[in-house]
């Protein structure tokens, strides 16, 4: 992985970034529309070292991506706010990791459909009594365009992790009486 600048904080243990990737819930997905960049937040899954997430088939995201398919993609946790007797060197206690890849749409009805599980095992665990199959998702449309569910994959060209963790103790506490 590369370094991040600020090297205090780079955060290198792979398997606390996996952890970390596959336990948090939402991303941010930034694109170039223009001359002005576009991000949106996302569910998302991490899955065989790729973010996966989806879209309604249309939209400005649909459109943007179609025509420009590099991507940054960040995923943070904020833990609070770190405190500090100067005022100026107060700070936040954070993890984050910021990839930079190629998006591309899913095509493969069978990827798609386990991606979408995967999504619903996520975000909905045991909600359903019956996991997806290939073709629910081949004939689902959305009921607010009619089109087909769109399916995502980002492949991680380089990616980043940083972390500033901190003891609960050194965390600010609103005291309330």
């Amino acid at each position: 992985m590369n370094q991040v600048s600020y090297t205090q904080r780079n955060f290198t243990d792979k398997e606390n970034i996996e952890e970390f990737l596959l336990r948090a819930r939402t991303g941010v997905l930034g694109m170039m529309n223009g001359i002005f960049p576009y991000a949106v937040p996302v569910n998302y899954i991490w899955h065989n070292g790729f973010v996966y997430f989806h879209g309604m088939g249309s939209g400005k995201k649909e459109n943007i991506l179609s025509q420009e398919p590099l991507v940054c993609f960040i995923i943070y946790e904020e833990y609070g706010t770190v405190t500090d007797p100067m005022p100026c060197h107060a700070d936040t206690a954070y993890m984050s990791v910021m990839i930079f890849g190629k998006v591309k749409k899913v095509i493969d009805s069978k990827e798609a459909t386990v991606v979408l599980q995967k999504l619903l095992d996520k975000y909905m665990p045991k909600y359903y009594n019956h996991p997806l199959t290939s073709t629910l998702i081949e004939n689902y449309r959305s009921s607010l365009d009619g089109n087909k569910v769109s399916v995502y994959c980002i492949a991680v060209q380089e990616m980043t992790a940083k972390k500033n963790c901190v003891e609960p103790k050194e965390l600010f506490q609103l005291e309330t009486h």
